[in-house]
C-alpha cells in the first residue's frame, strides 16, 4: 500500500470513502469507551483489596512502635512506611516524609511554599517573571499547578534520553527559573527513562534561583512489564557526588500500585530540605492516615513483596498496552502519518499524528463514542504547536474494550489524515 501522503488525489478520494465507511459503522455501533486518564482498571485494583483484612479488631491497630494508627500523632509516617519507600526510592528512611493519598496534593503544597516563604531561597511570588521548566510531552496535572500560580511555563523538548539537557542548562542560568517537572522513568506520557548521562547532567545544574528544585515525579518506578524493565540511576547519590544534595525533591505513592483514591504518598529530600518541610507540616496537620499506612505496611513488607504485586499488575497490563499497539501495527504502519512509542512499562502511549490532525482525531473519537485526553493537553497552557501529540492511556478498559478502542482510534487517524490531505490537494 502506498503511503497517504504519495497518493494522487484520485486515490486519495478512493481511499477516504472507505475509511469514511468503516468510521461510520463504528459510529453506529454506541460505543461508550475511556481512554482518557492513566487510571487502574477494577482489575488492577481487585489485587489489593486482601488488605483491608489486615487492620482491624482480629490484627490489631498498632505498628512496629506501638502507636495505635486510629489516633492523633505520627506527622511524618510510620516507620514501616519509612522504610518500604527508603528501599524503593533507595535513600534513607529518616529522609521520607510518608503522607497520605496524594502525590499531585504534595506536589502542589510544595510549590504553594515556594510561593510564600521560598524553597531555600526568597518567595517566588516576589518574582512577577517567575518561570518553570515543562519538559513535552508532559503531564497536565504538573503544569496546572504551575499556571495556577501565574509561573511562564518554558517547554523542554524531550529525546529518546529526557529531557533537552543543553536547553535546561542554559535556561537555570535565568534566576526567574524556580525549578522544573520531571517523571523520570517511564514518563508521563512518553514512556521514556531518563539516561544516566541525562541523570547526572541534572545533578551537576548549577541554577542562579537558589530556590531552584528539580521536581522528580517518581511516579512509576515499580511499573515494569517486563522483569528487565528500565534502569533509572539514582538522583539524589548523583548529586550528592555533584555537591547539590538540596537540589532533587522526589516524589513516589501508591497511587497506581494500590488505589488511587487510597493510597499513600511519600517525599523525600536532603536532611536540610526534610527539616524545612517537616517544620511547615506542623501546622498544615496532627498526622495522616495511619490507619491506611498500617494497611500498607501489612500488605508489603518488603519491597520485594511489592514488586511481587507489580508482577501481577503487568500480567493485566502488559496485553492491555499489546493490543493497542498490534493496532496501530496493523492500520497505521504503512500510512505513513502516524508513529507512536512502546514503552516497557508506566501507563501511556504517545501517539503523534498528522501535525494539524490531533484536535480532528479527538473530535472523531469523541463522535464514535472513545474518550481521550483532550489534544494539546501534554503540553504547557494546553497548546500543541503542532497539533500533532495524543496521550493514550489503555489501562482503565477491559482487554476486549482496548481492542475496539483501538480500532476506533486507528480508523479516526486515518480519516482526519485523508481529510486533510484532500483538503489540501484541491488547495
Amino acid at each position: 500500500m502506498k503511503k497517504y501522503t504519495e497518493m494522487d488525489h484520485g486515490e486519495l478520494k478512493a481511499e477516504f470513502e472507505k475509511i469514511k465507511k468503516e468510521y461510520e459503522e463504528l459510529k453506529k455501533a454506541g460505543y461508550s469507551l475511556d481512554m482518557s486518564r492513566g487510571k487502574p482498571g477494577k482489575d488492577n485494583m481487585d489485587l489489593s483489596v486482601k488488605m483491608f483484612d489486615l487492620v482491624g479488631n482480629a490484627t490489631g491497630f498498632k505498628n512496629v512502635d506501638g502507636i495505635d494508627c486510629r489516633n492523633y500523632g505520627g506527622l511524618d509516617g510510620l516507620t514501616e512506611l519509612k522504610n518500604l519507600f527508603a528501599a524503593l526510592l533507595e535513600m534513607p528512611p529518616e529522609q521520607m516524609i510518608v503522607g497520605g493519598n496524594s502525590s499531585l496534593n504534595k506536589m502542589f503544597d510544595t510549590v504553594a511554599q515556594g510561593m510564600t516563604h521560598g524553597l531555600g531561597g526568597k518567595p517566588w511570588i516576589f518574582d512577577e517573571n517567575r518561570k518553570f521548566l515543562c519538559p513535552v510531552p508532559g503531564y497536565d496535572r504538573h503544569f496546572a499547578i504551575t499556571e495556577y500560580f501565574g509561573f511562564k511555563m518554558i517547554s523542554i523538548p524531550m529525546n529518546e534520553s529526557g529531557p533537552d539537557m543543553d536547553m535546561v542548562e542554559e535556561l537555570v542560568k535565568d534566576e526567574s527559573v524556580k525549578g522544573i517537572w520531571c517523571v523520570p522513568k517511564y514518563s508521563n506520557p512518553g514512556g521514556i527513562t531518563y539516561s544516566d548521562e541525562v541523570v547526572r547532567r541534572f545533578a551537576n545544574l548549577k541554577p542562579a534561583e537558589k530556590g531552584f528544585h528539580i521536581f522528580w515525579d517518581n511516579a512509576y518506578a515499580v511499573h515494569d512489564f517486563t522483569d528487565d524493565g528500565d534502569h533509572l540511576l539514582n538522583l539524589y547519590d548523583e548529586c550528592v557526588k555533584a555537591g547539590n544534595p538540596d537540589l532533587p525533591i522526589i516524589f513516589a505513592s501508591t497511587s497506581k500500585i494500590t488505589f488511587p483514591g487510597s493510597g499513600v504518598v511519600a517525599v523525600a529530600a536532603s536532611p536540610n530540605m526534610v527539616k524545612m518541610l517537616k517544620g511547615r507540616m506542623k501546622f498544615q496537620t496532627i498526622g495522616p492516615d495511619k490507619l491506611s499506612q498500617l494497611r500498607h505496611a501489612r500488605m508489603f513488607l518488603s519491597l520485594d513483596d511489592m514488586k511481587a504485586h507489580m508482577k501481577r499488575h503487568a500480567e493485566i497490563l502488559r496485553p492491555k498496552f499489546e493490543n493497542v499497539l498490534s493496532e496501530f501495527r496493523l492500520r497505521l504502519s504503512d500510512t505513513g502519518v502516524a508513529r507512536w512509542n512502546e514503552p516497557r512499562g508506566g501507563y501511556f502511549i504517545s501517539l503523534y499524528v498528522m501535525p494539524g490532525c490531533a484536535k480532528r482525531v479527538f473530535e472523531l473519537c469523541k463522535n464514535a463514542g472513545l474518550t481521550l485526553t483532550d489534544a494539546g493537553a501534554a503540553f504547557p497552557y494546553g497548546i500543541d504547536p503542532e497539533d500533532s501529540h495524543l496521550r493514550i492511556a489503555p489501562t482503565y478498559p477491559s482487554a476486549d474494550e482496548i481492542k475496539i478502542a483501538a480500532r476506533v482510534l486507528s480508523t479516526a487517524v486515518r480519516y482526519a489524515a485523508l481529510e486533510k490531505l484532500i483538503i489540501n490537494n484541491c488547495n
